[in-house]
Formats: structure tokens, C-alpha cells, sequence
């Protein structure tokens, strides 16, 4: 039924994991995420990562700074977790609403995670107060260990630190971001979704780890966590074409100068905000499944965050889209998006 369609207009939705970076590269990709989000829940893995309150309000200010155009665009921002963390700072930040949510980076797991925790055990007295008061913990969901295969990086964090982490504090309210794998499916499908709900990215749904090597490796297309087996991707798929409200969008865009993703180490990260939202369109109309498209994207995301959902709304239609083939940072170096050049169904009114 879903072919017939030629226009869908949803509640505007919210991007609820967003790599911005920083200074030049800030200032050339904020709009593509404030044109399709009203609101972005900001990462804090900077350089210089965000670990107070006084570095969140100047990065915000950056961030609005950086917005030529008048959307009316809401940055949300984190806080990063390290062992220094103070609860009386997160307290405070929450409090005031300087903080949304705190993020738990396993150490050396992603970009800027060299001061990520190390063991969890080191941030009991922080995670008991956002047990308290209610403030989200988003963790980025692999358990890091030179012994693990890539691939079960996810199942160990499952099996080694989310199971018992929430045993210890069952009332803190935890995102499992970016999951990609049938075992993080099904794992959060089995919660109290007013506690654990979870992330997806639209190249996690139209992707699994052969396109990465399809005509020779393809480095844009790497990213942590890596991409899955199709039956991985089926599962994430299927998931989100039932409608089930543990699940809701968070792109995970990473944007990455071309030179840092073609080197001898390549950076992990997927530059998909001039296309997210309409791969996530895409992956709905294949599955039939239009009918849930603006509660993933507009309702169950709000709902676990206790934020009100958005009044204004947006309107795609079904018209051929050619995605941006770069974008240009300076005159050296420029940043390769998801699906650089090739055509989407569905575009923004």
C-alpha cells in the first residue's frame, strides 16, 4: 500500500545521537541536522571532550553560533563520563537542565574515548545519583578487550556490564546507542522500555558488513560499531517495522575529514545528516511499515526522555533526491557523506 503514497507529514523529529565536532567542521554541518531535526541530542566526545557544566554552555553557544540559518533548531546537550566525574557537577547540570543525559564511553571504544572508564566500578556513586534523580545514562554498548572478536563486542557488554549494571541500579534510565546486532534486539525487547530503550542508525538498517568490502574496502563506510551480518540488519529492520517503542532514531552522524578516513589508521564514523532522515523513510516504506514511521522518529524518543513532543511538523514527498557528493570544510579538505551522489526515493518539501 505504501507505493501509492506520495506525501507523509509527521511531527518534526528529534536526532538523539549527533556528532558535531567542533570550530571549522561545526560550522559546515549543524545545518544539515537542524534542517530535517528540531531538536539533536549533542555527543560529547570532542577533542577536548565536554566533562562540566561551564564547557557545555560554551560548546552550546558554539553550536547556535554556528547556525546561519533560522531553524528553529534545539541542541540538548551531554555530559562525557570519566573517572573525575563529580556527582554534585552532574547533579547540578541535570538540575538546571545544562545536561540532558550523561555518556559512558568504554575506554579506547570510538573516536576521543582514551579517557572513557576504564571500570565501571570507578563511577558507582555517579551512577547512584542519576539513578535518583532520574537523568539518562547513554553507553555506548561494547565491551573492549583485545581478546574479543570485533564482532561480539556488543554481546560481551550485554552479557558483562549492562546485565549487571542494571541488576545494581534498576531504575536508571539507560540507552543502549547505536545497538546493531539480533542480540541487542532482542535484549531490549525484554526491558521496561522506561528504563532501557535503545538507538538505531539508518546505516546500521541498510547495511551489514559485506557492503564494506564490495569492489575493494570501502573506508566510509566504516564506523564502531562495525556493521553486522544481514541477519543482523534483518532483526533491526524487523523491529522497527512492528512499531515497538523501545526504539527510536538516533543517526549517530560522525562527520570526518576524507584524509583521517583514508589513512593508515581510519577514523570510525558515518557522515549521514544530509540523508538520515530519508534513509530512515526508505527503510520504512520497504518494510511496509509507514504506519510507524513518526513514533520512531518523532514520539518514542521524547517519551523516554520525559521531553514534550514537538508542535511543528515536516513533510516529505515522494520525489528523487541525489545526495550531496561532499562537503567542503576548507580548500584542502572536504568530508564524503553517506551515500555520496547516489539517489534517494523521498525529499523534503
Amino acid at each position: 500500500m505504501s507505493k501509492f503514497i506520495k506525501k507523509i507529514t509527521i511531527i518534526k523529529p528529534d536526532d538523539w545521537h549527533v556528532h558535531l565536532r567542533d570550530e571549522k567542521i561545526l560550522k559546515k554541518v549543524i545545518h544539515y541536522t537542524g534542517k530535517f531535526y528540531q531538536r539533536a541530542l549533542i555527543m560529547p566526545n570532542l577533542d577536548n571532550p565536554i566533562t562540566n557544566c561551564l564547557k557545555s554552555i560554551h560548546y552550546k553557544k558554539r553550536i547556535l553560533n554556528s547556525m546561519k540559518l533560522k531553524y528553529k533548531f534545539q541542541p540538548l546537550m551531554t555530559c562525557y563520563l570519566t573517572r573525575f566525574t563529580k556527582s554534585k557537577e552532574l547533579r547540578n547540570g541535570f538540575l538546571k537542565k545544562i545536561f540532558i543525559a550523561a555518556k559512558l564511553y568504554p575506554n579506547d571504544s570510538t573516536t576521543n574515548s582514551r579517557t572513557g572508564i576504564k571500570n565501571i566500578n570507578c563511577i558507582t556513586s555517579v551512577l547512584e545519583c542519576m539513578e535518583k534523580i532520574g537523568m539518562p545514562l547513554l553507553v555506548h554498548g561494547e565491551e573492549i578487550n583485545k581478546n574479543i572478536d570485533i564482532y561480539d563486542r556488543e554481546l560481551k557488554f550485554i552479557e558483562n556490564t549492562l546485565e549487571p549494571l542494571r541488576k545494581k541500579f534498576p531504575k536508571l534510565k539507560i540507552v543502549l546507542e547505536h545497538i546493531t546486532t539480533k542480540d541487542s534486539v532482542e535484549y531490549v525487547k525484554k526491558s521496561n522500555p522506561k528504563y532501557l530503550s535503545a538507538t538505531i542508525t539508518p546505516h546500521h538498517l541498510m547495511l551489514d558488513r559485506n557492503d564494506m568490502f564490495i569492489g575493494g574496502i570501502q573506508p566510509h563506510l566504516y564506523c564502531l560499531p562495525i556493521l553486522k551480518k544481514n541477519t543482523d540488519k534483518e532483526a533491526l529492520r524487523e523491529v522497527i517495522a512492528r512499531g515497538d517503542k523501545h526504539f527510536f532514531l538516533g543517526s549517530d552522524t560522525a562527520p570526518h575529514l576524507c584524509k583521517n578516513k583514508i589513512n593508515f589508521f581510519g577514523s570510525a564514523g558515518i557522515f549521514n545528516a544530509p540523508c538520515s532522515l530519508l534513509c530512515y523513510m526508505h527503510v520504512f516504506e520497504e518494510m511496509n511499515a509507514l504506519k510507524y514511521f513518526q513514533s520512531f522518529c518523532s514520539e518514542n524518543g521524547p517519551k523516554f526522555y520525559n521531553l514534550p513532543i514537538n508542535k511543528e511538523t515536516i513533510t516529505l514527498i515522494k520525489k528523487p533526491c541525489t545526495i550531496i557528493k561532499k562537503v567542503n570544510i576548507d580548500k584542502k579538505n572536504i568530508i564524503i557523506p553517506f551515500l555520496s551522489g547516489q539517489n534517494l526515493n523521498w525529499s523534503l518539501e
